[in-house]
This record gives structure tokens, C-alpha cells and sequence, in this order.
């Protein structure tokens, strides 16, 4: 049975790689939106992560709390069934641009499939936050869309105070999953526009359209471009990336800067957006209706671009060739949690260990996590059993791991770990620079002086070498 999986998590920070989740939530429906089933854990904040206070006063959650719970071995594991129960159509608000990809580093960190939710047992993604920009641009009458200072604003607390959806604390992740939904069910009245929104989560559908209208001009809906200009703009195909695969790309045609790019120029005066079916972004074709909220100015603009690209085909040339054959920077020096989409998939062997260690007792574990000959195994179920089940640990492994604690709090800039785009693991003495400048720069209530001062008491237990 196809079922809708709305959740919400609470993070340590922003960063997908090295913050971990510490709540979960979310309420299973039947395609019509009728609640099934209800989830929410609690997860114990891990030895080796140092939580940014801007994520402990966004939702309020102190030093004390996050250091109760359930290990996040066993909560991560139950997150992948629960994304992975067969028909399970996974969505949030704005779960695409951040939650699922942080949910994917989990799944990996933990010896977890962490693609599956995506395809097998006719599972799925979708996300709210896209398709409410869409609801705001075409359907507006079905909520009252909050400004502010007269700039739309779709924040999800926004949209909820505007709207008295669900009464409740933002940022607690139960709550934001019952203001998501009951965002959807106002969607869903509008049936014919939800079916249509919808049609572009599915792959092969948003494939077909997106194809057949490469040969035009196009409007191009996106969070990126910002809600000053409604999240909307004049686009033109490029082609297809040439390394990345299932991505096209498309060209903004309403930046002044654009007539200005030279063969030398391109990455300056170009602005680019990447499309992967079934993913925001969404293509529409070019038609009165759908680009009202675009001003005449950028329309003639984009005319005017259009006409240029044409009379300059080198300097058109060059643009394709740029973004088609770009990469990201690779850097060698990634941390093995942060190494997903450098390493690839699981190879056949590496996956039969990472079956292994699930069912194994915690003794087996050790030994698994000992004799392995993979790298990237061993050091990641090293880190699993220290940071979950020390006292499994054989001496060797726990002087192993309390190394590594050592090298992640190190006040050593050349000894902090980094991620798959070279930002640096959060360390104590940097969570003390964001307090200072929280302090400095904010107004704060006595609640978050207290999660600041607690914070800071935790801190100074940390050791640093």
C-alpha cells in the first residue's frame, strides 16, 4: 500500500556530514492524508560532536536534554526502516534541501543503504516547500500568505502563525509534521493543481515535461532565486551535465550581467541552476499565465539576452561548455563520514559486512570492526561502537577511538577533519566563538542565556589538546 511519510528532524547544526540528528518525527497517511501511524524518537547527542548553539537556541533544546535518549545506531536504523517500509512516499517541508540529504550521511555514517528510500519497494521523496511556492503562484486563494516587510515570506512557523494551522512551539520537530500536513491537506483540496505539483516528484513524468520545452524559452520556479522576485525566472536550456548524470541546466536570462560576459568571464556573469527529475526545480512553459509575477522589465531583458546569446555563439559555446563540464573540487584529505559521493556504492562484499554488523552481538561487532580489510569499514564501525557502545570496545580500539576524539577537538586547524566540501568539523573552542558573537550581536532571552551558559559548561568538560 502507497502510504505518505511526513517527518521532521532536529539537528546539532547544519553541517550533513558531521552534525547528527537528535529528534525524529513523523505521522504516516494513506494517500488521501488520513493519519495512520505515528513516530518521534529522542537521540543521545554523540561523544564525538560538538552541537552549534545557533541549532540549541533555534529549538531550544539544552545540553541536558540532548544528552539523554537513544543511541543513534539504533534510532538511525529504525529512521532507514520506517523511509524504506514498501510504498513509503517521504516528505516534509523543505526535506529535499536539507533533512533527506542529512538523513542520507546518517544512514551511511551508520552502515546503512542510503539511497534505498529513493527508489526500492516503489518507494519515493517528495517535499512541501516546492510545491508551496507553487500554491503561492498559481493558487494563492488556498492559505493566507504571510509577508514581511511586504516581501512574501514562506517560512513554515510563518505560513502556520498567518494560518492558525496547529497550535505549538515551532522548530519541535513533531509539531513542524503537524503544521506540514495540515499544510498539505489545504493543498489537497485544490485536487487537480496537487496531482499536477505532484507529477513533477515522479521521475519519468518530470523527465517527459522537462524535455519538450529544451528547444524554448521557459519559466524556471526555484527557492534559490529568492522571494523578491517570486521565486521565478525566464530560463534557457543548456544541455545535459556531462558528469553529473540525470542533471540539465539551465540559464537565467533576466541578469543585466549577462550581456557582459566575455570568454573569460563566464562563471562571473552567468547564473546557472541545476534540474534532476523528480527534484526541484521546476520547469513551466513560457505563458502569460504562468509569469505574471515577472515584471515587463525582466521580461524584454530576457528578450534582449536571448537575442544576444544568439549573435554571439563563442561566447554562447563557452557557457555550455563551462557548466556541462564542471566539478565540484575534490578534496583528499575528506573525513571518512563525510566521503559518500567520493567513494561510491557499498561494493557487494562491503555490503554483506554491513549486514553482518547489524546482526551481530556487540562482542561480534568488535570483531568484525577489527579484522575487516576495509578502510573505510573499519574506521566507520570503530566510531559507531565508541560512540554507542564503548564498553564493546577491546583496548586497542578504545585507545583507537579516543585518539580520534582528541584529533576532532584539537585546537590544531591542520588536525580538524573536513567534509566533502572542505568545511571543518565544529570544535569546542569554534562553538565558543559563535557564543561570543550570539552574545554580541543578538538579542537574547533568559531562556537561550541559560542553554548558553549550560552549553558552555559542557564545553569546558571537553578536552582539547
Amino acid at each position: 500500500m502507497k502510504t505518505y511519510l511526513f517527518y521532521d528532524i532536529e539537528s546539532t547544526g547544519l553541517n550533513k556530514a558531521f552534525d547528527q540528528v537528535l529528534h525524529f518525527a513523523a505521522i504516516r497517511t494513506d494517500l488521501n492524508l488520513k493519519e495512520l501511524q505515528r513516530y518521534e524518537l529522542k537521540i543521545k547527542l554523540n561523544p564525538d560532536v560538538i552541537p552549534s548553539p545557533y541549532a540549541l537556541l533555534t529549538h531550544k533544546m539544552g545540553i541536558k536534554e540532548i544528552s539523554q535518549g537513544m543511541p543513534e545506531f539504533a534510532a538511525i536504523k529504525q529512521i532507514h526502516q520506517w523511509l524504506n517500509e514498501p510504498g513509503t512516499i517521504s516528505l516534509g517541508y523543505n526535506t529535499l534541501g536539507f533533512d533527506d540529504e542529512f538523513l542520507r550521511f546518517s544512514f551511511y555514517r551508520n552502515l546503512l543503504k542510503p539511497y534505498t528510500h529513493q527508489y526500492n519497494n516503489q518507494c519515493s521523496r517528495m517535499d512541501l516547500y516546492p510545491m508551496a511556492l507553487m500554491f503561492f503562484l498559481f493558487k494563492k486563494n488556498v492559505l493566507t500568505w504571510p509577508e514581511k516587510d511586504n516581501i512574501p515570506s514562506l517560512k513554515l512557523e510563518n505560513i502556520n502563525t498567518a494560518n492558525q494551522l496547529v497550535a505549538g512551539r515551532a522548530h519541535h520537530a513533531m509539531i513542524d509534521v503537524e503544521i506540514t500536513l495540515e499544510l498539505a491537506r489545504r493543498f489537497f483540496q485544490e485536487r487537480d493543481m496537487w496531482d499536477y505539483v505532484c507529477g513533477y516528484f515522479k521521475k519519468e513524468m518530470d523527465k517527459q515535461r522537462t524535455e519538450s520545452l529544451q528547444q524554448d524559452i521557459v519559466i524556471l520556479v526555484s527557492n534559490k532565486l529568492g522571494s523578491k522576485i517570486f521565486f521565478q525566472c525566464p530560463a534557457l536550456f543548456l544541455g545535459n551535465h556531462q558528469h553529473y548524470l540525470n542533471q540539465s541546466l539551465w540559464l537565467r536570462l533576466d541578469t543585466e550581467e549577462l550581456t557582459q560576459t566575455t570568454l573569460d568571464t563566464v562563471k562571473e556573469n552567468t547564473w546557472v541552476i541545476n534540474k534532476k527529475p523528480g527534484e526541484p526545480n521546476f520547469i513551466l512553459p513560457f505563458k502569460e499565465r504562468f509569469f505574471s509575477r515577472i515584471s515587463q522589465d525582466r521580461l524584454t531583458l530576457a528578450k534582449q539576452n536571448t537575442l544576444w546569446l544568439h549573435n554571439q555563439p563563442e561566447i554562447f559555446t563557452k557557457i555550455k561548455a563551462h557548466y556541462t563540464h564542471y566539478t565540484y573540487p575534490v578534496y583528499p584529505n575528506t573525513d571518512i563520514e563525510a566521503s559518500l559521493y567520493l567513494n561510491g556504492f557499498w561494493s557487494a562484499e562491503e555490503e554483506l559486512f554491513c549486514q553482518r554488523f547489524h546482526t551481530a552481538t556487540l562482542s561480534e561487532k568488535a570483531q568484525l570492526a577489527e579484522h575487516t580489510p576495509h578502510a573505510r569499514l573499519q574506521s566507520l564501525a570503530l566510531r559507531i561502537l565508541g560512540r554507542n557502545y564503548p564498553e564493546a570496545l577491546s583496548p586497542h580500539q578504545a585507545k583507537q577511538f579516543t585518539d580520534y576524539l582528541q584529533r576532532i577537538h584539537s585546537r590544531n586547524e591542520n588536525d580538524i577533519p573536513i567534509d566533502y566540501q572542505g568545511k571543518k568539523r565544529l570544535t569546542p573552542n569554534a562553538a565558543k566563538e559563535e557564543i561570543k558573537a550570539l552574545r554580541s550581536g543578538t538579542s537574547l532571552t533568559d531562556e537561550d542565556m541559560t542553554l548558553l551558559i549550560e552549553f558552555e559548561e559542557y564545553l569546558d568538560t571537553q578536552k582539547q589538546p
